[in-house]
């Protein structure tokens, strides 16, 4: 999930109504996102592959702003950091993608959820940023609500599961980068190099795993990355709507709405621990918000 950005304090019943239709497209499109992965997953294709397809896709779409910028769209503030944070959301992507076909959906965007919680560790130990009550609480209901999803030694920490979190730190590494890109570099110059770097990474081991790719998975295909763009322009409008507060909450919606659609589509069952462990996480990620929005307003207080 993207970074919050900065929405009124209290925001008027029409905002709300809006900030609310604004996320209700969001969960829809992650979710067909996420089914979308599934069934590339089981046509057989790799996570090379789909990275590789998907990249090229929203190659083609970003292709006439590239045209009408004459190539300064490729000029960046800072390259390097920009092929850094790319190779995190590569890479996280990738995990992504492997647990999506190998675990239950839900269960990927539970643990996916933990990503908040690993920029935390991040800001603190890279960026020198204060370990506060709220990111620590955070942290340890983050760490408790994984270890209810995953039960290990119970039921067996499955590599699927560890891949996801991984997936989920290197989304945090991609979020810690584009924090201060963001500022410098405009939104399509962000957009091209994720497409330029995940296409050149993946482009040679996709090509040695490659798959007969049928009509009906180019479908998945144009889907997964249409919901992908979709879903992240809805989420930035509910965001500056409403507060984060409100947004985050909404945003969890994602794990019974995936759990309905995993046992609709696929029969997954939906376990009860699952859904324990989730509304764990999200009580220590809705902390932490509720105490950083609290805590804004008095430090812009000192600055002046």
């Amino acid at each position: 999930m993207s970074a919050p950005t900065a929405a009124p304090v209290a925001a008027s019943p029409a905002a709300l109504l809006q900030a609310v239709l604004w996320m209700t497209g969001t969960l829809c499109m992650f979710t067909l996102g996420g089914v979308a992965a599934r069934e590339l997953a089981h046509a057989g294709l790799s996570v090379f592959q789909i990275t590789f397809l998907r990249s090229i896709f929203a190659g083609v779409l970003l292709l006439p702003l590239i045209i009408r910028s004459g190539g300064r769209i490729a000029r960046s503030s800072n390259v390097k950091l920009q092929v850094l944070r790319n190779l995190f959301h590569m890479s996280g992507s990738l995990g992504w993608y492997y647990g999506v076909g190998i675990l239950p959906l839900a269960t990927v965007v539970a643990l996916e959820f933990t990503t908040p919680l690993w920029l935390a560790l991040i800001a603190v130990l890279l960026l020198g940023e204060k370990m506060n009550t709220g990111r620590a609480i955070a942290m340890a209901l983050g760490f408790a609500g994984v270890l209810i999803i995953v039960r290990p030694g119970v039921v067996g920490l499955d590599f699927a599961s560890i891949v996801v979190l991984g997936a989920a730190a290197c989304y945090a590494g991609s979020h810690a980068c584009a924090k201060y890109l963001s500022a410098r570099d405009s939104v399509p110059t962000i957009l091209f190099y994720m497409v330029a770097v995940a296409s050149t990474v993946t482009a040679i081991p996709a090509i040695v795993t490659w798959e007969p790719v049928s009509a009906w998975s180019w479908m998945w295909v144009c889907i997964m990355a249409s919901t992908v763009i979709g879903a992240h322009s809805c989420l930035t409008r509910a965001l500056r709507l409403a507060d984060a507060t409100v947004v985050i909450p909404m945003d969890f919606l994602r794990v019974p709405l995936t759990a309905a659609v995993g046992f609709l589509a696929y029969a997954e069952v939906v376990d009860p621990f699952l859904l324990v462990g989730t509304l764990v996480i999200f009580l220590g990620n809705f902390y932490s918000v509720r105490r950083e929005r609290r805590a804004a307003p008095a430090a812009a207080g000192v600055a002046k």
